[in-house]
């Protein structure tokens, strides 16, 4: 097991590293979309992040679990944290707009603080309700639904990324406890391990459909981008953090990613900071402080 900090600092550092990692994710995942299959790109995006984290952590050490039991349950794990999130997301952001999906992502934190509720891994404080409410309030403001579009068109892709948010959400609140167990270079190796057993054949026959000497290198790129930066990176500081603070507080950094979306779009494609980002963004962060926000211990 890995030691638990004595300052849960470095534990969002690491979670804001998430947030940008996966941040990057959709707009690159649209345009590889437009020329890959959505299974052949999760296959792809599954299979080479599970070969560097193998590789990683047999570089380090042994891959043997704490406890027997402990292998059901990471395969599990590997079923809602990545293989039904994979492929619903990914399906879903075929058929749907970024700007529904990142709508949509509101959901992921409140999945995960209603599962962890109801399996008591989590205690529903007023202020972490609060907080989770209040920070998806700035990102509908941020994002302004007005701009997505939520029709005949898109509901089917919109329902997929609603169920990947519930898979996520699911996975975050119930792997804490085998995660801190076995730490989380190890627990996100098998993870990936057994989610690569359905994805990559999955994938692999999904990419005999196209012709694959006429995708552009620049797609591969961007695809291997995908794998390493938007997958691998950002599972491993998940489950790192997810050791170290509650499940609530890890799913709620998934509100930062539009903000960061927005200050890269500031930095490279040269996008005004108006109020309306300034507003949502002291709700995002007041949202997050609150569900961050350790309680004092009350004095007799």
């Amino acid at each position: 097991m890995e030691p638990r900090p004595a300052s849960n600092n470095s534990s969002y550092a690491a979670l804001l590293t998430v947030q940008i990692a996966f941040g990057t994710f959709p707009v690159v995942g649209k345009v590889v979309l437009a020329v890959i299959p959505s299974v052949a790109l999760v296959g792809i995006r599954v299979g080479i992040a599970a070969i560097i984290l193998y590789g990683f952590q047999r570089f380090r050490g042994n891959m043997r679990l704490a406890e027997k039991a402990d292998y059901w349950k990471l395969a599990l794990f590997g079923l809602f944290g990545v293989t039904f999130n994979q492929l619903l997301y990914v399906h879903g952001l075929s058929l749907t707009k970024v700007t529904n999906a990142s709508l949509i992502a509101v959901t992921i934190p409140i999945f995960a603080l209603l599962v962890g509720v109801l399996i008591g891994s989590e205690k529903l404080r007023a202020a972490k309700a609060f907080g989770v409410i209040l920070a998806a309030a700035g990102v509908i403001f941020l994002i302004d639904p007005r701009n997505a579009s939520f029709s005949a068109e898109t509901t089917k892709g919109d329902v997929f990324v609603v169920l990947n948010s519930l898979s996520y959400g699911i996975y975050v609140a119930t792997s804490k406890n085998v995660v801190t167990r076995n730490g989380a270079m190890k627990s996100i190796t098998w993870i990936f391990l057994f989610a690569a057993l359905i994805c990559v054949p999955l994938g692999t026959y999904s990419l005999s459909t196209i012709d694959i000497a006429s995708v552009d290198l620049s797609i591969w790129l961007m695809a291997l981008h995908i794998a390493v930066i938007a997958t691998a990176v950002p599972y491993f500081f998940n489950a790192w953090a997810l050791a170290r603070v509650d499940p609530s507080t890890v799913a709620v950094f998934v509100y930062l990613q539009p903000v960061i979306g927005f200050l890269t779009a500031v930095a490279f494609l040269g996008e005004r900071i108006g109020l309306n980002f300034i507003i949502a963004a002291a709700l995002i962060f007041a949202g997050v402080f609150l569900v961050t926000k350790k309680l004092k211990p009350v004095r007799n």
